[in-house]
């Protein structure tokens, strides 16, 4: 049991106790982070005379064949030692002897836990980042050939006004845009090193913490070494950030879940990502939607959990702590799979437009133009209300739409009703004629793809 502490002790930690304590089975997945910075540390102590430069270059040499080893699958992490940090530093004094020894040298294991998730989850946030891209390159290219896709907009899950595909997708396109906005604010806000801290009080050793911080790609170093070690603030941001990214793929899910109901057949979606039933033969289900939807509580847990751990704690660092990790690596584990299997299944789709447009079609969609027709008419916009509401009720009453009445039935409601109503309550031109920014008319939406397009060709 490889461990970096006991000389205080006379009696060995019990065996339930230590496999209680231990957070290799977890912490093992940060072996690259843990590499990187001490390599990072010890490339400053010899920079500050602490280590020599033999030193170093063996302890250095040392820690890159372990990173080598690990990857390449010749050495296994073994699940014995206390944490990873334990492993990597007992498997280096095993290839280079007492100078391993000196790899701990002004550091804490506390500064050094809080190092390594850092850089994990930065790495992450870059990772979640990218994903998010390509979902974004997707729905652009959705929205580009279906500006003229019409389908039903919907408020209270009831048909409301027509609009189009590219539309609708548009305002997916917005929501993950912010999510992206949001992977760059916690990584600003992380970006600070706070290796140096010590176990609470920094260290007596001369250390340059700016310089090792610039090693490892931080803007510079956390301003207070009893937060440096105590922090999770950042890993709590980017936990709520993940719960929006999933709670956004979940309204997702829920609408191609019901597109892809016989009631609604507005998508085909594709075998790849659809599964059947063991006793129903005609059933193709949407299982990935699904589960993406299902999934998105567990990432909420994951944030509950880790505020709830840290609700109570007083500074600095205590043990407590160690419950970030299993949570958060879930939580990115579970994003990370979601947004790679709904890009795939979202570009894979196949839509349904003659069912679109008649769906659109159907449910009085074209109310409010109508009533907008009125008030082009010198009727007041209330009274045009109550007008076009009588007008519903009589189309209900005979069972057909606005657009299918005769010109005699529409004047025994209002007088002001012409021929021109047709085309005004034409599907094409309902939407055509909202060019306002963010509506779905044809130029406005030209107009939002482009911006799109330049959006992401900058980010």
């Amino acid at each position: 049991m490889a461990q970096l502490w006991g000389g205080r002790f006379n009696g060995s930690t019990a065996q339930d106790a230590f496999a209680f304590n231990a957070s290799i089975g977890f912490d093992r997945r940060l072996f690259q982070q843990d590499i990187q910075g001490s390599i990072a540390h010890v490339t400053m102590l010899a920079r500050q005379n602490i280590l020599s430069v033999e030193e170093k270059d063996a302890i250095v040499d040392g820690l890159e064949g372990i990173l080598k080893d690990v990857e390449e699958n010749r050495l296994e992490i073994d699940l014995s030692c206390e944490d990873i940090h334990s492993f990597v530093e007992a498997n280096l004094i095993r290839r280079i002897g007492d100078v391993g020894k000196k790899l701990h040298t002004g550091r804490s294991r506390n500064d050094q836990v809080a190092l390594d998730m850092r850089l994990y989850t930065r790495e992450r946030v870059r990772e979640t980042d990218g994903l998010l891209k390509e979902l974004l390159v997707v729905i652009l290219s959705v929205m580009e050939e279906n500006l003229e896709t019409y389908m039903p907009g919907f408020t209270h899950l009831q048909k409301a006004q027509p609009t189009t595909l590219a539309h609708h997708y548009g305002a997916y396109f917005e929501m993950f845009r912010r999510d992206r906005q949001r992977m760059a604010d916690i990584e600003r806000r992380m970006n600070y090193c706070p290796l140096g801290a010590g176990a609470l009080a920094g260290t007596t050793y001369p250390l340059d913490r700016e310089y090792a911080a610039s090693l490892m790609g931080f803007d510079g170093v956390t301003g207070n070494s009893m937060d440096s070690v105590s922090d999770r603030d950042y890993l709590i941001e980017f936990l709520a950030a993940l719960s929006t990214v999933m709670m956004h793929l979940s309204r997702f899910s829920e609408e191609i879940i019901l597109w892809n109901s016989n009631e609604y057949q507005f998508v085909e979606m594709d075998d790849a990502y659809s599964t059947g039933s063991s006793i129903m033969p005609q059933k193709k289900n949407p299982d990935i939607a699904e589960l993406v939807r299902g999934k998105t509580g567990r990432v909420y847990g994951a944030l509950m959990s880790l505020l709830t751990t840290m609700k109570g704690l007083p500074l600095a660092y205590n043990k407590d702590m160690q419950e970030d990790k299993e949570v958060a690596f879930d939580a990115m584990d579970t994003v990370k799979n979601s947004l790679s299997l709904f890009t795939g299944m979202l570009k894979t789709m196949k839509f349904r437009k003659d069912r679109m447009a008649a769906s659109a079609m159907n449910g009085f969609t074209n109310a409010t133009d109508a009533a907008d027709y009125l008030v082009g008419k010198g009727v007041p916009f209330r009274d045009a209300h109550s007008i076009v509401g009588r007008l519903v009720l009589y189309c209900i009453e005979k069972n057909t739409s606005i657009d299918k009445l005769s010109l005699e039935e529409l004047k025994e409601i209002s007088d002001e009703f012409e021929g021109d109503i047709y085309e005004a309550v034409s599907l094409k031109t309902c939407v055509e004629k909202r060019l306002t920014i963010g509506a779905p008319g044809p130029s406005a939406m030209r107009e939002a793809v482009e911006k799109n397009k330049a959006y992401l060709e900058l980010s």
